[in-house]
């Protein structure tokens, strides 16, 4: 199930992305056409919270649809905005850092690969969603950049957890561009500022549901700009893998329904380059993660 978040002209809603359709199921409007009445959560934050219960209620009313003779409730995606999955996150989005080798190197030398989890955060109100306008920023920064990364939604508290028990504790998987002002970062000697810049963090297209992947450390990744292949790599290339990332960061520190981790970029960022290349007005960024999709924008 590939889980979306959308708003129309009069409101806001949630449903399934339909592969073979290209369209999308709007769950809320088709409870009310099957029960007469509204009993899923109004957002998909308050859903992921509900845990297997949800799941299970939207499992039920996906096969009642599917049995249906029409169309009924399914929206064409140019009648829809897309949002990210989960609007407004509840926390900051927690980035991972240079958890790649090669992406280590590029930033550095090989005395920069890490040792320990390098934890940084973006501010909510970062958060943008598939085919939405990136802000160029260019009265604050000169040198916007890219990050194309794999994203985990957790699904189900937990804290001190250990790494087999990890994937437990997921909801699902979607994808992050981690777009970094590199020369704020440099000048603050920090991450934070130089991430959270408004629509510095597209999340998208949709949240694909954790049964429907069976290795996310096993996952080709590819970032593009304006069609040219600019980072291209697998997970299997994380230096700390996924079920290390939750369960490292779970240690004294809860981890609630919802929360969104980025796990860390490849190779092949604009700063990374000879000669750097970065975001300018007009570019087109998408970057595509095997079994979920591809989330695209444009640098405005």
């Amino acid at each position: 199930m590939k889980f979306v978040s959308f708003t129309t002209q009069d409101r806001s809603s949630y449903g399934l992305f339909i592969e073979e359709t290209g369209k999308i199921v709007d769950l809320q409007a088709l409870e009310k056409a099957r029960n007469k009445e509204q009993l899923l959560p109004s957002t998909l934050q308050e859903g992921i919270t509900l845990g297997d219960a949800f799941i299970r209620r939207v499992s039920d009313l996906y096969d009642w649809w599917k049995a249906y003779p029409s169309t009924l409730h399914c929206l064409e995606l140019d009648k829809i905005t897309l949002t990210a999955p989960i609007p407004r996150p509840a926390k900051n989005i927690i980035c991972v850092g240079k958890n790649y080798r090669d992406h280590a190197i590029e930033m550095g030398s090989e005395a920069d690969i890490p040792l320990a989890l390098i934890v940084f955060t973006k501010a909510p109100t970062s958060v943008t969603g598939h085919q939405q306008l990136i802000e160029s920023h260019q009265h604050l920064t000169k040198e916007l950049d890219y990050e194309g990364e794999l994203a985990i939604v957790i699904g189900k508290s937990g804290r001190n957890i250990e790494p087999s028990d990890a994937l437990s504790h997921v909801f699902g998987y979607t994808i992050i561009n981690d777009i970094t002002a590199r020369d704020l970062q440099a000048r603050h000697q920090q991450y934070f500022i130089g991430k959270s810049l408004d629509t510095s963090c597209p999340i998208g297209p949709w949240i694909v549901h954790h049964t429907a992947i069976a290795n996310p450390n096993q996952l080709d990744i590819m970032t593009t700009v304006n069609g040219d292949i600019r980072q291209q790599s697998n997970t299997k290339q994380l230096i700390f893998s996924i079920e290390t990332i939750i369960s490292t960061l779970s240690q004294g520190m809860t981890l609630e329904p919802g929360d969104i981790i980025a796990t860390g970029t490849p190779a092949g960022v604009g700063k990374g380059l000879n000669p750097p290349q970065f975001l300018q007005p007009g570019d087109t960024i998408a970057i595509t993660v095997e079994g979920i999709g591809t989330l695209i924008n444009t640098i405005v």
